[in-house]
C-alpha cells in the first residue's frame, strides 16, 4: 500500500507552527507495513487544496489528511474532499447531536459555526474524536482509503492510536515489528559505517537519525507469524550489539534520565544539582520518573553570585575566576554534594553568545567524595541538560 499525507494549513507555510503531525504519522506507517511516498503541504485555499487531493488520488492507495476540520471559514478540508469526490455535503444528526451532547456538558453555547462540524459526504464515515469537537473522516471508494484527521496533535495522536491503526492493521497479513537503539559519543556517520553492512538489508531494514539524546537506530521487520518476526528482530539485534556494544545506552522507550536513574539506584547513590544557565532543566528531567525520590536529593536554581555564595560556593573562586568559569562550575557541584548531602553533585553554569563574547560557553562540573571533572559545552538549555546526563552517565559506568 503506497501512503502519502496531505498537512492543510497555511501557518505551515509561514514557518508558525512545525508540522508535527506528519512527523508522527509518517513514524507509524512502517509499523503498519505500510510504504510513505509523498508528504505535503498545502495552504488554507479551498481550490489548491482540491489540487493536491486529485493528485494524491490519482497516485496513492491511502491517503491521510491533518488539519482543516474545525469551525472556522479556513477550514476547508471537508469542502475540498467533497469537491475532490464530486459529491454534496450533508448534515448528519447524529453528529449534530453529539456536539450540542458536548457543549452542553461543558456548560457553553454551541456557536452556529460549529454546525459545520456534523456534516459528512455519503462515502465518508465519521471518525469519533474523544478530545475535541471536530470529528475525524474515513472514505472508501475506488480502491482507495482517505482519512481525514484534525490538525491539534493530542487529538490525531488518539485518534490515530484507537479509530485508524485498529482498522489498518486488520487489513495487513503481515507482521510488524520494530525496534529502537539509541547511542551515545558517536557521530550519525560513524555510527552509519560501523552498521553500514546492516543498512542495505530488505527484511529487516534498519534506519539511522540523529536525536537529541544521540544516534538512534531503527530495526524494522515484516513477517508472517509473530513467533517469526521476534527472531528476526532477536537475531538482528545481536548483530547491532556485536558492533555497537556499549555505545547503546537504552532501547524503544528508554529516556537517558530514567537509564541514569537506574545506575543510581543500582550502584545506591544519591545526586544533587546547581544550575544557573539550565535553569533547573536538568532537575526537571527527573520529575516524571517514579522512584527519583530514592536517587535525587533535589536541585538549586542559582542565577546571582549572592545565591551561589549562599549555598556554599566559595566567593573568593567566584571573584577570581568568573562566574561563568570551570573552577565555578567544580565548586557549585562540590558546594551542592554538600549541602544536600548526596553522593554526586552536578554544577552548571555558562553564557549565551553575546557581543562582548561571541562564542556562548557552558561548564559542567560534576563531583563525588574523591574526584571531580568538569566539561565545556556549546550553549543550549537542552543540549547541556543531555550532555550533563552522558557525562554522568560515563561517571557511574567508571565507577565499577
Amino acid at each position: 500500500m503506497k501512503a502519502e499525507i496531505i498537512s492543510t494549513g497555511t501557518e505551515l507555510l509561514l514557518g508558525e507552527i512545525t508540522d508535527t503531525d506528519a512527523s508522527y504519522l509518517a513514524s507509524q506507517l512502517p509499523l503498519l507495513g505500510i510504504d510513505l511516498y509523498w508528504i505535503s503541504q498545502v495552504g488554507d485555499n479551498q481550490a489548491r487544496v482540491v489540487e493536491v487531493l486529485q493528485r494524491a488520488w490519482q497516485r496513492s492507495e491511502l491517503i491521510l489528511t491533518s488539519g482543516g476540520l474545525g469551525p472556522t471559514e479556513d477550514d476547508l478540508t471537508r469542502e475540498a474532499i467533497a469537491e475532490m469526490l464530486g459529491e454534496k455535503l450533508e448534515m448528519e444528526p447524529s453528529l449534530e447531536s453529539g456536539l450540542r451532547k458536548r457543549f452542553a456538558r461543558l456548560g457553553m453555547e454551541m456557536p452556529l459555526s460549529n454546525l459545520r462540524q456534523a456534516t459528512i459526504i455519503p462515502s465518508a464515515k465519521p471518525i469519533n474524536n474523544a478530545r475535541g469537537t471536530a470529528p475525524g473522516w474515513w472514505v472508501e471508494k475506488d480502491g482507495r482509503i482517505l482519512v481525514a484527521l484534525p490538525g491539534p496533535p493530542r487529538e490525531l495522536q488518539e485518534m490515530w492510536q484507537k479509530e485508524v491503526q485498529p482498522r489498518l492493521r486488520q487489513r495487513s497479513t503481515a507482521i510488524i515489528l520494530s525496534k529502537t537503539f539509541k547511542t551515545f559519543s558517536l557521530g550519525e556517520a560513524a555510527v552509519g559505517e560501523l552498521v553500514s553492512s546492516l543498512l542495505f538489508s530488505a527484511n529487516p531494514t534498519l534506519a539511522v537519525y540523529a536525536k537529541a539524546d544521540g544516534i538512534h537506530l531503527r530495526l524494522t521487520t515484516k513477517a508472517e507469524s509473530q513467533k517469526q518476526a521476534e527472531r528476526m528482530i532477536a537475531e538482528g539485534e545481536v548483530s547491532i550489539r556485536a558492533v555497537l556494544g556499549e555505545y547503546i545506552w537504552g532501547a524503544d522507550n528508554d529516556t537517558l534520565e530514567a537509564a541514569v536513574g537506574h545506575l543510581l539506584t543500582k550502584k545506591g547513590l544519591s545526586l544533587a544539582i546547581m544550575e544557573d544557565y539550565s535553569g533547573g532543566y536538568l532537575a526537571a528531567s527527573f520529575a516524571d520518573i517514579p522512584n527519583s525520590p530514592t536517587f535525587f536529593k533535589g536541585g538549586l536554581v542559582t542565577y546571582s553570585d549572592a545565591a551561589r555564595v549562599g549555598f556554599g560556593v566559595n566567593a573568593e573562586v567566584i571573584s577570581q575566576y568568573g562566574a561563568v568559569s570551570p573552577e565555578v562550575a567544580q565548586a557549585m557541584a562540590e558546594a551542592v554534594r554538600t549541602l544536600l548531602r548526596a553522593d554526586i553533585g552536578i554544577g552548571i553554569t555558562g553564557i549565551e553568545e553575546t557581543p562582548a563574547r561571541p562564542v556562548g560557553t557552558v561548564y559542567i562540573g560534576i563531583a563525588d567524595d574523591k574526584t571531580s571533572r568538569v566539561i565545556s559545552r556549546p550553549p543550549g538549555k537542552q543540549r547541556v541538560t543531555t550532555a550533563a546526563l552522558f557525562e554522568l552517565r560515563e561517571v557511574l559506568i567508571a565507577l565499577d
